[in-house]
């Protein structure tokens, strides 16, 4: 299988907005490290829960037929 052509490589830095609170957190994280398996739980159980609301709303396979693997 090939193209017809080649296509533009994709240039992920350019075109991407930060602001200086997102290069802040990024560098905060840098000096932090790697997480341990405790902390990453403890960060985990203190992140809210979705609204039942908010999940039954969100857009997903279309038909009658139940999706399978």
């Amino acid at each position: 299988m090939s193209s017809a052509g080649s296509s533009t490589p994709i240039d992920l830095e350019a075109g991407l907005r930060t602001r200086p609170e997102d290069i802040l957190a990024l560098r905060l994280a840098r000096r932090k490290g790697v997480m341990s398996l405790e902390d990453y739980l403890a960060f985990l159980k203190g992140l809210e829960d979705s609204p039942t609301t908010r999940l039954r709303a969100r857009r997903g396979p279309r038909g009658d037929a139940p999706f399978e693997l």
